[in-house]
């Protein structure tokens, strides 16, 4: 497997902007999955941005209780799950590395130009059997998987993870994506040898501009992550706003309601204008279509972004946020088919 270029990504808004001469103001961007309603952002105290950020300061012990990590777990703050995505793979010597096929690219990309041999493993191939685990070495999985939102019980993952583990490999689990509210987590989990999991502020919080993360796993990883990624690898805001976030469990359930709810009607609402059948989670939803380029160009086209994908051809929709941004899009759905 070879990825050679820099991958794409959702949010691309300056682009389109260029490409189709459509002021910002005038776009309904639905192209990265964000909650569209995000954690409300208190007042921030002038110390915090005037202090270096504490590693002291009580978050890596909220983000293990929050993800129901146990205490042998090991955490570190990050700056997104992408400073992760980045250093991980140089901690490990070089080694055959299994990767989602379709997956968020990043991993791919990263994990190759480290030095290791990426190995494509197709969702679909998961259904039949898990004999390819035994030609890896490493395995890199996204769960829920970005774009197409298959989600794996937690119970699967650990066994793929013993098994690696046995022969000294190891599993990465990327649940950025991952509802806080429900069962899907492997972090329960963390705390012996191998197991990595990433997970993100930027999602169901809606709070991707702040870049905050975090990495759970055994002692000696986070201890050489936390080396190669030096001190403050996380601003002080964006500790202080994490942190209280995280400990909003009100907002958690209420949201996670509202988000279930909100996939579902566009799910209805793609199905309704003649789309197909979509999945995905409760903040976007996958479809793929033949003219899924063509049906992209024609939104772009009356100001709606959404994200293309070529191979195979499929589209991923964000939530809209107020009525009127549903109302947009059902009529540009309509125009379009």
């Amino acid at each position: 497997m070879t990825v050679s270029s820099l991958p794409e990504h959702g949010g691309r808004l300056e682009r389109a902007i260029r490409e189709w001469g459509i002021p910002r103001h005038q776009w309904l961007d639905l192209s990265t999955g964000l909650n569209p309603q995000s954690w409300p952002i208190p007042a921030i105290p002038d110390s915090v941005w005037q202090r270096l950020p504490e590693a002291d300061d009580g978050l890596p012990e909220i983000i293990r209780d929050w993800c129901g990590a146990p205490e042998a777990a090991h955490c570190l703050p990050v700056a997104g799950s992408q400073a992760a995505i980045q250093t991980l793979p140089y901690l490990r010597p070089p080694c055959r590395v299994g990767i989602p096929v379709p997956g968020y690219r990043e991993h791919g990309y990263w994990w190759q130009r480290a030095g290791h041999d990426l190995v494509p493993i197709p969702l679909e191939k998961i259904a039949d059997n898990d004999d390819w685990l035994e030609t890896l070495e490493g395995l890199v999985w996204i769960n829920p998987n970005n774009p197409v939102g298959l989600t794996l019980p937690a119970e699967q993952l650990r066994g793929w993870h013993r098994r690696l583990q046995a022969r000294g490999g190891f599993l990465v689990v990327d649940e950025a994506f991952v509802d806080p509210v429900q069962d899907s987590s492997i972090a329960p989990y963390v705390g012996s040898r191998g197991l990595v999991v990433l997970r993100s502020l930027g999602k169901f919080f809606g709070l991707a501009g702040i870049r905050a993360g975090a990495v759970l796993s055994d002692e000696l990883t986070i201890s050489a992550l936390a080396e190669r990624l030096g001190p403050w690898a996380m601003s002080g805001p964006a500790r202080y706003i994490m942190s209280r976030a995280l400990a909003d469990r009100h907002w958690q359930r209420v949201t996670g309601q509202e988000l279930a709810s909100a996939s579902a009607r566009l799910h209805g609402l793609l199905a309704a204008c003649g789309l197909g059948d979509s999945r995905g989670t409760r903040l976007f939803r996958y479809l793929p279509h033949p003219d899924a380029r063509r049906i992209h160009r024609l939104l772009a086209s009356r100001g709606v972004l959404v994200r293309l994908f070529d191979t195979p051809p499929a589209l991923r929709f964000g939530l809209p946020g107020r009525e009127p941004e549903w109302q947009r899009l059902a009529a540009a759905l309509v125009e379009c088919h």
